[in-house]
């Protein structure tokens, strides 16, 4: 196809999508584990969430400083480096016998996780650079599928062996990733004028990377603490956990849609103040509505903030001012970005403790995502 620029196309693609599928996976692998491990450790809900929040402690620190080694070295030899820590934290985290070494694996883990979204722009600009809103989409789609995968497939290997050996499983495929990544994945970009400070300073000023950032914050933010939390509102619902995989549905098909979208039309304002709207509508549905619209709303809630996380990822390599510094504009919207990640499955399980049931909680995450999506909407380039 015309799209590919060589005949490592196909691959380096595929690559793309895979390992977006591997961070998802590793990321909300836990999730549907909140029973099991709360009550084989004594944690509370905040205790739970302070794993996920480990991780994202990692990724903040480190994204940035991968998007400089991605635009210095290139992206080939950042990923190198990058996947074996995340095959080794993940075994880690299998192995893991007390709270305390979870919470260290958990934040090694995102130590090596932290290159995947800085990492990959790059590799579509290279391997993709006529349709980089479709292919931004298609990789995006395995973060859906990879969360997918981890809560629909997670209970069910819950059903048959431990926490533990789920874990133990799931490093396994880390390491095949790694693997090939080593022996067949190729690169013939070397590095770009990111790593610059004069380009970064230009970078930091440039107002609309700002809006990308909060855009980044609240797209991520309510997704994963959606993503976290559903299995636990749908059992406090006396509902089959396995409904929360509606919410990575909305997440795979949102991709290649919304970056279809921007390779057609180049004003997405519109489509981002719509996308606010309908998040904020369809988050506060799952505190009310019946089931069959549950399943509209869980879906349309995946949907709408990675719809928007998608625009924020392809804006970089789209525009030309900020096309040479791609690595450290993504590694620094979506590093600051994990704030929301950080904080927001935080506060949704402390206001689970404090009120006793999950409807504030989820109150909270529309609000954060209808007002910062508008908002968004309303700033110029």
């Amino acid at each position: 196809m015309a799209m590919y620029t060589s005949e490592y196309g196909w691959r380096m693609l595929s690559f793309s999508f895979i390992i977006a599928f591997l961070l998802h996976l590793q990321l909300f692998a836990t999730a549907p584990m909140v029973t099991v491990i709360m009550e084989e450790m004594g944690l509370s809900h905040a205790s739970f969430a302070f794993l996920f929040s480990a991780t994202m402690i990692s990724l903040i620190t480190f994204r940035i400083a991968w998007g400089f080694i991605a635009d210095r070295t290139g992206y080939l030899n950042a990923l190198k480096i990058a996947l074996p820590i995340s095959a080794a934290s993940a075994l880690l985290r299998a192995l893991s016998p007390s709270y305390i070494t979870l919470l260290l694996s958990q934040f090694f883990l995102g130590l090596g996780l932290a290159v995947v979204l800085p990492c990959l722009p790059l590799l579509v600009k290279e391997w993709s650079p006529k349709r980089l809103g479709l292919s931004t989409g298609v990789y995006v789609s395995g973060f859906a599928l990879g969360n997918a995968a981890a809560l629909g497939l997670t209970p069910l290997l819950l059903e048959m062996m431990t926490w533990r050996d789920v874990l133990l499983v799931y490093s396994f495929v880390a390491a095949i990733v790694s693997a090939f990544w080593w022996g067949f994945a190729r690169s013939s970009l070397k590095s770009t004028s990111g790593l610059k400070l004069e380009n970064f300073a230009r970078v930091l000023k440039d107002r609309y990377v700002w809006v990308l950032l909060f855009l980044m914050i609240a797209s991520m933010g309510s997704y994963d603490t959606l993503a976290t939390w559903m299995p636990k509102v749908l059992e406090m619902k006396e509902l089959d956990k396995a409904i929360a995989s509606f919410l990575p549905l909305g997440f795979f098909l949102a991709g290649p849609i919304m970056g279809l979208a921007l390779d057609k039309f180049q004003n997405g304002k519109t489509v981002l103040a719509l996308m606010g709207i309908v998040a904020a509508i369809s988050i506060i549905g799952i505190n009310y509505v019946p089931f069959p619209l549950l399943l509209l709303c869980i879906f349309l809630s995946g949907f709408t903030s990675i719809g928007v996380l998608t625009i924020s990822l392809a804006v970089p390599a789209k525009r030309e001012r900020l096309s040479g510094s791609v690595g450290s504009v993504v590694g620094l919207i979506s590093s600051l970005g994990n704030i929301g990640p950080l904080m927001m499955p935080v506060v949704f399980g402390f206001l689970i403790d404090a009120t006793g049931t999950y409807k504030v909680s989820v109150f909270s995450v529309a609000l954060v995502a209808g007002l910062i999506f508008v908002l968004g909407s309303r700033v110029s380039e």
